[in-house]
């Protein structure tokens, strides 16, 4: 599958996802995780804040919400951006993006953050797109970089093959030294894990949880 086959199958599958409603239910699934590995970002007033996958763009809000924060979402899927501009009407100092990641119009060290819940496995090459994340990032800036698909979690080991794409399964430390190599500082790695989620059968969120690779460009 060549690359340009690859972003349009991830594509077509997100567009079929918000289309049949699962938009709402990957928020309500991540927000147990998503939110604290937010909360380590430290946003605050006259911050550029970027999320890559931003799906319904409930994190964009959260950050837009924190004032003087200019949030901005960034998703390949077209369906995804249309859903989350409609929930972020009255949102202000929101913006949503259709296109995929990296994108080279981002100006280079324009942002305080970036956040991502569940996108860097499906990029195909994923040294080139922490090397562009880097590449945004203002000198100490962090990024949040929040994961299930890792090989410490055995429930997703079928995942791809579910989906029919190729993703990337990395292990924990594979994904430090991914960050690393890109140029990052690890500033802190661990599994979140969920109190309860009632309207998820499994329990691999309470037990393994999500990985958080939370790293920094250096100054």
């Amino acid at each position: 599958m060549s690359e340009r086959e690859h972003i349009d199958r991830v594509q077509q599958l997100f567009d079929e996802w918000a289309n049949n409603g699962r938009a709402d239910g990957m928020e309500e699934g991540h927000c147990p995780m998503a939110r604290p590995a937010f909360e380590r970002l430290e946003l605050r007033q006259g911050h550029r804040y970027l999320d890559i996958g931003c799906g319904n763009g409930y994190t964009v809000r959260w950050a837009a919400e924190i004032g003087g924060v200019d949030a901005i979402g960034l998703d390949v899927s077209e369906e995804m951006v249309r859903y989350a501009r409609a929930l972020s009407a009255d949102v202000s100092n929101t913006r949503f993006i259709n296109a995929p990641f990296p994108l080279p119009i981002l100006r280079p060290q324009s942002f305080d953050a970036v956040f991502s819940m569940e996108v860097f496995y499906y990029l195909s090459d994923l040294p080139w797109a922490l090397i562009n994340v880097l590449r945004l990032l203002k000198p100490g800036g962090l990024f949040a970089c929040v994961v299930d698909f890792y090989e410490e979690n055995p429930s997703s080991a079928g995942w791809s093959d579910q989906i029919g794409i190729e993703l990337n399964r990395l292990s924990k430390d594979q994904w430090s030294d991914s960050m690393k190599a890109a140029g990052f500082e690890i500033v802190e790695q661990v599994q979140l894990k969920a109190p309860s989620i009632p309207s998820i059968e499994d329990d691999w969120r309470q037990t393994v949880g999500s990985l958080l690779t939370l790293a920094r460009r250096p100054d």
